[in-house]
């Protein structure tokens, strides 16, 4: 057991409650936890504590916690929100492990609310208290009977089940609860965070997923603080082959921040998140539906050994629907091998169809082994990993269908899901019973299996991972804060194995044509100034100079257009760079995210880098496997390839710069601000920067 776990272990299972602010009616906020608690059976001692009563629900009710007779594990605070703190004092006299506190009126009122929450949460930690909240419903552990809450969630039978569930919203992840129980989905775990003045989502998870009866974690966040306790959690869930499914909103929040590089003003908080989220096999649900079709999936389905969908339906255009939908989402839909068409045509009436999707028409209604053996044969073929069946109403064959399913179970290997629509209740239930996993629509099935697909591609990925990338030596970085020049940034990257261009500053127009011919014809040249990061905006760029003439007018207009775009800019010189060569230009920065701590962005570069956004973000280091992985989720990544002819790119090498930046952003994070490479020039050859920006925190 971890420590964490064992820290809060009076929060999610206590062996005494103290219901502190108790009511007699049991119907109030202050009154459902007991009547939960009593419902639900709950076999530890629950202490009501209000001075109006002697009994509430025949228990003894307690004038004050300290004339409570015996320990308390976990203290239930539903007093006003001036209250609490005396409420916690007295809680850590007592000797209490943790609280949950229902009192809303802190943090999310403004600043007065903030500082009674920060003394809140200190004296909590004097006592060395959990604290669950402020300003939340509360919890439920299903399994032993803990209702420390009074969500509305748990006004009907909840019962327990294989998935736990953390929520920063209360309403919101009441609903989803609601959702699963609709669904015919256990909760084993309900945790609301509230204000997470002390328990957040990430410390809140760690002990559901301990929990052996536990197989899936699903949650809701609206805002993440702790980025490395994240990553550490995925870490142990891939560990406990446990899937985490998150659905996270504010895609569109506040975005970038103000920022100096591309990588910087491209890093906003959600596209952070869900690059991390991708490295670590958490896997991210757009919605709360989606968030449930997977938790279903994973806690019933096994994961398939690669991207081979089979589709078996009654219906040919939902088998079109469905077949579209995964190959829109990078999943394979094989053509069947012949041995399989043949067995197929063996079952099938000669007006079905023998491909992939393969429909069984209604004919299967009146012969039912049609369907079972029609599904067996699918997932026989050696292309075919997983198989999605569709059907609709069948009110009337209810019976025949269920024991259809029942022996296909019985004769397959391969994971299948049912995609059911308009189905009879009684079906639904009795697929799920045998541990199938039934969709309603033909769409959310596909989209689950991807995910279930993609999870298991990340965790052997994960798997076949070495130790994590060695980091050199911190660089001796330049002194002070800001952009740092450009040969100085050259000097310390080279140092990090990541390839530049060859690169001379210049002072003046015959220093420039000296570096010109020094390094080679033709030659680039660019303003270096630390007042003009972005040099294209200030017209201060020429490329192709292929003679000493063109240098110095180069160099005379460069130095003029730089003064118009910024009068007052403070000018070095020039760049003067040998010419380099490769047909895709790509972006590769580094960002230091105040959640995530130092992060790599890969993506397609050039001047509309910020226009296109089709870039990866990962937490810094990553290996080479794992820069790989970034360059196949560029939505343009097939440009890497080549196309129309024009050659493609190493993307060996390609990942070996990505990796080079990540290590050295990693071992660099104290100072590190900034870093971006673009355009990074992919070709066959290899890739190499041709532009970089540098920006350093002060000393």
């Amino acid at each position: 057991m971890t420590s964490e776990t064992e820290s809060l272990r009076a929060l999610l299972a206590p062996r005494s409650i103290a219901v502190l602010g108790a009511s007699r009616d049991l119907n109030k906020l202050s009154g459902r936890p007991i009547k939960f608690l009593q419902r639900a059976g709950y076999a530890g001692t629950i202490y009501p504590v209000n001075p109006k009563y002697d009994e509430i629900a025949g228990l003894a009710c307690y004038p004050a916690v300290e004339a409570i007779p015996g320990p308390v594990d976990l203290g239930v605070v539903a007093v006003p929100a001036r209250a609490t703190v005396a409420a916690i004092e007295a809680l850590g006299a007592k000797g209490a492990g943790a609280a949950v506190v229902f009192s809303s009126g802190f943090g999310e009122m403004g600043a007065e609310g903030k500082a009674l929450e920060n003394d809140l949460r200190a004296a909590a930690a004097r006592h060395g208290i959990r604290l669950l909240g402020p300003n939340t419903l509360g919890l439920i552990n299903a399994f032993e009977g803990v209702f420390a809450t009074f969500s509305q969630y748990a006004n009907r039978e909840t019962p327990s089940g294989p998935i736990g569930f953390v929520t920063q919203s209360g309403a919101f992840g009441t609903a989803i609860a609601s959702l699963a129980r609709l669904r015919g989905l256990g909760l084993g775990y309900f945790v609301n965070t509230g204000n997470e003045s002390d328990v957040d989502f990430v410390s809140a998870m760690g002990p559901v997923l301990e929990d052996p009866r536990i197989r899936v974690g699903a949650g809701y966040i609206e805002g993440l603080k702790d980025g490395a306790g994240l990553a550490r959690l995925a870490r142990r869930a891939m560990d406990l082959d446990k899937p985490l499914v998150v659905t996270k909103v504010g895609r569109t929040g506040a975005g970038a921040r103000a920022s100096a590089s591309h990588t910087g003003s491209l890093a906003g908080e959600d596209a952070v998140f869900d690059g991390v989220v991708r490295q670590y096999a958490i896997t991210r649900a757009r919605n709360e539906a989606a968030l449930l079709d997977l938790a279903e999936l994973f806690a019933t389905t096994a994961v398939p050994d690669g991207r081979g969908v089979g589709i078996i339906t009654q219906s040919g255009g939902a088998g079109v629907l469905m077949a579209d939908r995964a190959e829109e989402l990078g999943l394979s839909v094989p053509t069947l091998a012949e041995p399989t068409r043949q067995a197929l045509g063996k079952v099938l009436p000669a007006f079905g169809a023998l491909g992939n999707p393969v429909d069984v028409t209604a004919q299967f209604i009146a012969d039912p082994t049609l369907l079972r053996d029609s599904i067996v044969a699918v997932l026989d073929d050696p292309q075919v990993h997983v198989a999605a069946v569709w059907l609709q109403l069948m009110h009337e064959f209810v019976e025949p269908l269920v024991d259809t399913f029942r022996q296909t179970l019985e004769r397959v290997r391969k994971p299948f899901v049912v995609c059911w629509i308009a189905a009879p209740e009684e079906g639904l239930q009795a697929l799920r019973d045998m541990g199938l996993c039934v969709f309603t629509g033909g769409e959310p099935a596909i989209d689950a299996i991807a995910g279930l697909i993609r999870y298991g591609e990340s965790r052997r990925a994960w798997a076949a991972e070495g130790p994590p990338p060695a980091l050199p030596a911190g660089a001796t970085l330049p002194a002070g804060a800001g952009v740092v020049p450009s040969l100085d940034a050259a000097a310390v990257l080279a140092d990090a194995g990541v390839p530049l261009a060859e690169a001379r500053l210049a002072a003046d127009a015959e220093a420039a044509v000296a570096a010109a011919e020094d390094l080679g014809y033709p030659v680039v040249m660019k303003i270096e100034s630390p007042d003009l990061p972005h040099k294209t905006e200030a017209d201060g760029v020429r490329l192709g100079l292929a003679d000493a003439d063109a240098v110095r007018a180069a160099y005379a207009s460069v130095m003029a257009a730089a003064l118009a775009h910024r009068p007052d800019a403070r000018l070095s010189g020039v760049l003067v760079q040998a010419t380099a060569a490769g047909p895709v230009e790509m972006v590769v920065g580094l960002r230091r995210d105040p959640v995530f701590g130092m992060v790599v962005m890969a993506g397609l570069g050039g001047i509309f880098i910020e226009v296109q956004k089709d870039v990866a973000f990962r937490q810094a280091p990553v290996s080479e496997r794992q820069a790989l992985a970034m360059l196949d989720e560029l939505r343009g990544q097939a440009v890497l390839d080549g196309v129309r002819g024009r050659p493609g790119a190493d993307r060996a090498g390609l990942a070996a710069l990505i990796a080079a930046v990540s290590r050295f952003g990693a071992a660099n994070a104290g100072r590190l601000a900034e870093l971006d490479l673009n355009p990074v020039l992919a070709g066959p050859g290899g890739a190499v920067a041709v532009d970089w920006l540098m920006v350093l925190d002060g000393d």
